[in-house]
């Protein structure tokens, strides 16, 4: 197969930005809770209405407004002012202003007041109740009960509009100026004066460099010491996104060192270390010394659940577990023979060792039995009359597990009952979980914090088997539960190694132990008629040769095997950056197999464009809305009149408010990282050079194997051995290990 030509994309052209001035006729929609606005508003010299869409702390009809943004053409609505910055004016007409004021804006004034007023004081009718408001007496039927709620009212709305005209003039976005008008009220201008970088703390989407961008225009001296300190936190914060628990104290200098420096600023390196020493004794930081007295810094909610997750362990290994051994090995014999089985000797150690254990790992790679080795101890410990949980960090993987046991078997997050109200879950110490045995698969994926959820849940009788692949990447969220609990040597263990007859005529197995072995894997050259289910394009050593061929294979070859491009396929990037990274992969895809149409509706934020028929996926876990990190769905519906996004997630509708839209991203293509946990019918993967900083033995080992029925592996010899050798190449700082061995508490 070669690839075909493509033309070269059209580069985009950004529309300029222009002002209108206008009236407000009508509120189409106004979200309460974003903001998020769709107006209808007379503009002077133009006769039709026209739609401005933007984010405002408060919209009334009756008001002129200076906006400045951007035409948009809406596939279903036409025409729309997009809004990126407003200002409200006075109305300058006895008509506006009249309109203005029996709008809602001011309670205690509807249409009927609001003529006696303007028809008393005419064009000085705002002056009057802005600077003499006591003089609304003069109007008749106007008491004074009546003055001095419009004053109060009055007072509220003048709050809004100097909170929104001082943000706006410092930068601030609209979107932004009004999440912080709903946080802090008419406090907002003293909390954005004083300590900006609180903002980073306090609201979702506001991070570091957006804080430290509005405290530059407000004047904060860039060697501010709440500039500091929300830079090392920022740090920290990072460093937990690439999955570390702490950062060596010289490293996290370092780093924030870098980020604190800006143009004319260079970072006081004495002073970052002082603040340390100052968080740390204000608890602000957690400072451990680790190997050679080396200062170890945590945020502090990582420090104690580190901590807490490893006392959880030890307490519960330190409970015995009685069980007739002789009973167990007759059962397993009667059970296997019924099904015409047989158990390896490991699997058999497994069994033994999980009925008799409080806490035991089952690991192996595909094709080492682990699925029949967990049903047979589900169904031991059901002969043995407990009452079992059955739980994923997926939905997908819980589904996968409730089909082979014949259980049902929920997300941690729903067994662990997560409650909106206090953003905590209901299990805990204090209301564990109604079982006497649980089983987690996927377990690779528990991050540090779910982890430690899972063991507060667990009740002083239960026994748990954590069964996942050690090998594959570890979880997307801080830490590498699996691993440490298989390194420390303090968990019962059990390791699968030997592939089933009927597991090795799979190429894809073989391959993924080639891998794990350190070996060049043996694959099929591509062809149009394959004979195995793991495939391999040269795609050659130029990325954007890579990108021409996923989408000739996407177009010819994947059809012709009889696979549905929009449903079957799923493209596994070991990157987010480049031509062969996600985003530029998603650009190309949805052009590809869910262009723009008519009968399509689509929405644009941010720079993105979502269709109905587009595949998405949850960038943050939503607990309100049940959706997780990581978790994949289809667009089965847009609302323009109510700014609504609906994502169906395995058969279940949710609902987005477009202000929301950065919680999700569209996902023909998503990171290896993003795919744990999740298995597809067919996966590309390509592999280049350009990924170079993040290739890995585990990185392409949990790519290959998320594929149920054909892996397609694209690029250069040269990437593919490089990650072949390439182990743990992502090392993560945790001291989980170290904590369960007890050489530190």
């Amino acid at each position: 197969m070669s690839p075909s030509a493509q033309d070269s994309p059209v580069p985009y052209r950004y529309p300029t930005t222009e002002s209108l001035t206008g009236v407000v006729e009508r509120i189409t929609y106004h979200s309460s809770e974003s903001g998020y606005t769709v107006a209808r508003i007379q503009a002077p010299r133009v006769r039709e209405l026209v739609t401005v869409v933007g984010n405002f702390a408060n919209i009334q009809a009756g008001q002129t407004l200076q906006l400045k943004g951007v035409w948009k053409s809406h596939p279903q609505y036409g025409q729309q002012f997009e809004v990126q910055q407003y200002t409200e004016t006075k109305p300058a007409t006895l008509t506006g202003i009249e309109k203005y004021l029996g709008s809602g804006l001011i309670k205690g004034v509807g249409p009927v007041t609001a003529r006696r007023i303007v028809a008393h004081f005419g064009l000085e009718t705002l002056e009057v109740i802005e600077s003499q408001v006591e003089r609304l007496i003069e109007v008749p039927r106007i008491g004074k009960k009546r003055v001095r709620m419009i004053q109060k009212a009055w007072a509220e709305q003048k709050a809004i509009k100097e909170v929104m005209v001082f943000l706006q003039g410092h930068g601030v976005s609209t979107i932004y100026a009004v999440k912080i008008f709903k946080q802090y009220g008419a406090g907002a201008i003293s909390t954005v004066t004083n300590n900006p970088y609180q903002l980073a703390d306090d609201i979702y989407g506001i991070g570091f460099l957006t804080a430290d961008r509005i405290a530059r225009n407000v004047g904060v001296s860039p060697w501010s010491k709440y500039r500091y300190k929300s830079g090392l936190l920022h740090v920290l914060s990072q460093a937990a996104e690439d999955g570390h628990c702490f950062l060596p104290q010289p490293e996290l200098m370092k780093l924030a060192a870098e980020l604190l420096t800006t143009d004319g600023h260079e970072a006081d390196v004495e002073a970052v270390c002082t603040i340390i020493e100052e968080m740390g004794q204000q608890q602000e930081l957690m400072v451990e010394k680790g190997e050679g007295g080396m200062p170890l810094c945590y945020k502090p909610a990582f420090f104690t659940t580190e901590r807490n997750l490893a006392q959880l362990l030890r307490q519960q290994l330190a409970r015995s577990t009685e069980v007739d051994l002789v009973r167990v090995r007759s059962w397993i014999e009667r059970f296997t023979q019924s099904r015409q089985l047989a158990l390896s000797p490991q699997q058999q150690q497994a069994v033994e060792m999980a009925a008799s254990s409080r806490v035991m790992v089952l690991t192996g790679g595909p094709g080492t039995g682990k699925t029949f080795c967990t049903r047979t101890i589900v169904a031991l410990w059901k002969a043995m009359g407990k009452k079992i949980g059955l739980a994923a960090p997926t939905g997908r993987a819980a589904q996968r597990m409730g089909e082979v046991t014949g259980l049902e078997a929920k997300t941690l997050h729903r067994m662990l009952e997560f409650d909106p109200a206090t953003r905590g879950f209901k299990r805990d110490k204090d209301n564990p979980l109604p079982y006497d045995a649980v089983v987690v698969d996927e377990t690779s994926m528990l991050d540090l914090f779910l982890a430690h959820s899972l063991l507060k849940a667990i009740g002083p009788e239960v026994q748990l088997l954590l069964v996942g692949d050690v090998d594959q990447l570890p979880s997307v969220g801080p830490g590498k539960v699996l691993a440490d609990l298989i390194d420390s040597e303090k968990i019962p263990v059990v390791r699968l190694s030997q592939v089933f007859r009927q597991a090795q005529s799979s190429a894809i197995v073989r391959a993924a132990h080639q891998i794990n072995r350190g070996q060049y894997p043996n694959l099929e050259s591509i062809s149009n008629v394959p004979q195995s289910d793991c495939l391999w394009h040269n795609g050659g050593s130029e990325p954007e040769h890579g990108v021409r061929v996923v989408c000739e294979l996407i177009q010819e070859l994947i059809p012709r095997l009889g696979f549905n491009p929009a449903n079957d396929v799923q493209l596994l990037c070991p990157m987010t950056r480049g031509a062969v990274g996600t985003r530029n992969f998603n650009q190309v895809l949805q052009q590809l197999i869910n262009p723009p149409s008519p009968d399509k509706p689509e929405v644009s934020r941010g720079g993105m464009t979502f269709r109905v028929g587009d595949r998405v996926i949850q960038l943050k876990n939503d607990y309100e809305r049940e959706v997780f990190n990581g978790d994949l769905g289809v667009v089965a519906a847009l609302d323009a009149t109510e700014q609504e996004l609906i994502v169906q997630f395995d058969g279940r509708d949710v609902t987005y408010d477009y202000a929301d839209l950065n919680e999700v991203d569209l996902a023909w293509s998503i990171s290896i990282h993003k795919s744990q946990g999740s298995e597809y019918p067919v996966v590309l993967l390509p592999i280049y050079m350009t990924h170079y900083v993040m290739l890995s033995r585990n990185l392409i080992y949990t790519g290959l194997t998320r594929a149920k029925k054909l892996t397609i592996i694209i690029g250069s010899n040269q990437a593919i051995g490089m990650a072949v050798r390439q182990i743990n190449q992502q090392q993560r700082y945790t001291r989980l290990k170290e904590r369960l061995e007890s050489k530190i508490i």
